[in-house]
């Protein structure tokens, strides 16, 4: 069934059709007008049962999306217990140097892989490879002769070989980071991507560390894709800047998605126990940024 909706609208400054995205997201459906709220949450001293019965208490409902990360080889686990069922499980895959993709070597672990996802039997967007536009991971352009060319094969391949296996439950997401390290010509975002047929979200990590607003962070992404793939902040979160700082970053991330249309899906990067740094990305962290949270969490815009 197709629904009449007007040509364009403006979001947050920029002109997209309005019918973005509709009907899209492979087996992870996306909502026109409902976004999913979700979260990979690490908190220290907590399991993740734990964790998620203490923002359920808080929040006053369940996590729509469970995100969760896995190595490339080693761990493919054939269920997700801790993951309640009606959640959608977002798995960030690790990848590997391109070479190893491209030339076969790699196939076997690939297709377990998928036979382990497809096993699952619930909807799971699959985040292969993120921030592949970054200098951080064995998988990025910086790290691969400073080309885009070997991560879409790998990516095709990857693609097709979760085909064949049968992995039909499986939603792809592409997910650069919003901005490219480093910033120059062949490694813009735009170099990597898999084309169309291969993507069923497009997604984007964006964190407040130099205090940039939600519009500087996810507009780039946003008004690329948004008008033919759903959009999933699939890594974001406040940091404090001083006293009271969270929770005005919260409302204009609310605020942001409520004028972006394509956007379907936010994740929250939910833990003060990551490995390396003592930031902490909480929204608990005070009483007026647990608020402004839980006025997010509790809006129609994110009863996705």
């Amino acid at each position: 069934m197709t629904m009449a909706v007007p040509a364009a609208v403006l979001t947050a400054g920029v002109t997209q059709p309005a019918e973005a995205a509709v009907g899209r997201g492979g087996p992870v459906r996306f909502r026109p007008g409902k976004a999913m709220l979700g979260s990979y949450l690490s908190l220290r001293g907590r399991s993740l049962t734990e964790s998620l019965a203490l923002r359920r208490k808080q929040l006053g409902r369940d996590q729509r999306i469970v995100h969760r990360y896995y190595p490339w080889t080693g761990y493919a686990p054939v269920s997700e217990p801790e993951v309640p069922p009606g959640a959608v499980l977002m798995v960030s895959w690790d990848g590997t140097f391109h070479k190893r993709i491209t030339s076969g070597r790699s196939d076997r672990d690939i297709a377990l892989m998928a036979t382990r996802l497809a096993g699952m039997r619930r909807p799971i967007m699959l985040r292969w490879g993120w921030e592949m536009n970054g200098n951080w991971f064995d998988w990025d352009g910086a790290h691969n002769g400073r080309k885009a060319s070997g991560y879409i094969k790998s990516w095709r391949r990857m693609h097709r070989i979760f085909r064949e296996e049968g992995a039909t439950n499986v939603a792809w997401v592409w997910g650069p980071n919003w901005n490219s390290g480093p910033d120059v010509s062949w490694n813009r975002f735009q170099n990597y991507y898999p084309g169309d047929s291969y993507v069923d979200w497009v997604g984007v990590s964006g964190y407040n560390f130099s205090r940039e607003s939600p519009r500087t962070l996810f507009t780039p992404i946003v008004d690329a894709y948004g008008g033919r793939k759903p959009i999933v902040l699939a890594e974001t979160a406040a940091i404090g800047h001083g006293r009271n700082t969270k929770a005005p970053w919260i409302r204009r991330l609310s605020t942001y998605v409520a004028a972006t249309p394509s956007i379907g899906a936010v994740v929250w990067f939910d833990t003060d126990n990551q490995k390396g740094t003592s930031r902490n990305f909480r929204p608990d962290t005070d009483d007026e940024a647990l608020a402004a949270y839980r006025k997010m969490a509790r809006s129609t815009r994110f009863s996705g």
